[in-house]
């Protein structure tokens, strides 16, 4: 067993990832069917607004056992700041969506080993998600504002796209407190998809540029190790020529007259 395995955070972490994943789409399926069914059943709502509230609040204990499994708590809570925060602000009922936000990254901590040749289907798979849970997000928090231009998901999802990509044609807008929150996620997301995509392709570039000048340089290695073999080779047969005109020429002198 190797250090890292021993580690009981690390341990922890690969036990808990799959249940994790399955409570995160859980999580997601209760948040969105009351958005696109407002005609559901009030018993069905609550339903739905209970497992919300027990699945976050899984999440808050997930973390919780996190941190004390990490031996350092004070560096744990520095470095997974962002992990608290999403779990106490919603808390405050205008920032509820927040709690989208730690579904969202424990599905990302499934999908951190993926190589770069699947690089790019989980950055689109990504911004998909983005897209589609910013939309609901805004429509649950615009809905039942009185001077909202958001009222159907095709308009919330139609004004996720645009502000995900940082074009903003202005047609729909939110006016709530909440809604302007989940914009301006949305924007610093895009813009960080942006960046990540540009970085990722630029690194993707110098990687080939240089391991084609290595290919290069290793064809040029066996070029002067070939050259360098035949010349070693040209004088050992130049050595062997020399050796066969001498034992000639004493053949073929005339012997000592006394």
């Amino acid at each position: 067993m190797t250090p890292t395995t021993r580690n009981p955070l690390v341990r922890w972490e690969r036990a808990s990832g799959l249940p994790l994943t399955v409570l995160s789409i859980a999580f997601l399926a209760v948040y969105a069917i009351p958005i696109l069914a407002p005609g559901l059943p009030s018993s069905v709502r609550q339903a739905c607004e209970v497992a919300n509230i027990v699945i976050w609040a899984v999440f808050g204990l997930e973390y919780v056992i996190r941190l004390g499994l990490s031996g350092n708590r004070p560096a744990f809570v520095r470095t997974h700041w962002f992990d608290l925060l999403v779990l106490v602000l919603p808390l405050l009922r205008p920032l509820r969506a927040l709690r989208l936000i730690t579904a969202l990254k424990v599905l990302n901590r499934r999908t951190q080993a993926l190589t770069r040749g699947r690089l790019a289907v989980y950055v689109a798979a990504t911004t998909v998600l983005i897209t589609v849970v910013g939309a609901l997000a805004a429509l649950d928090a615009e809905r039942a504002a009185p001077d909202s231009s958001i009222n159907t998901y095709p308009e919330a999802l139609w004004w996720a796209i645009v502000t995900i990509t940082t074009v903003g044609y202005g047609d729909y807008s939110p006016v709530t407190v909440e809604g302007r929150l989940v914009a301006l996620t949305m924007m610093i997301g895009g813009i960080g998809l942006i960046g990540f995509v540009t970085g990722s392709l630029a690194s993707w570039i110098v990687e080939r540029i240089a391991a084609d000048e290595s290919a290069d340089d290793n064809e040029t290695t066996v070029t002067r190790s070939d050259l360098a073999g035949l010349r070693d080779e040209i004088l050992q047969l130049r050595t062997e020529l020399a050796a066969l005109r001498s034992t000639s020429a004493d053949a073929q002198a005339p012997p000592d007259r006394e």
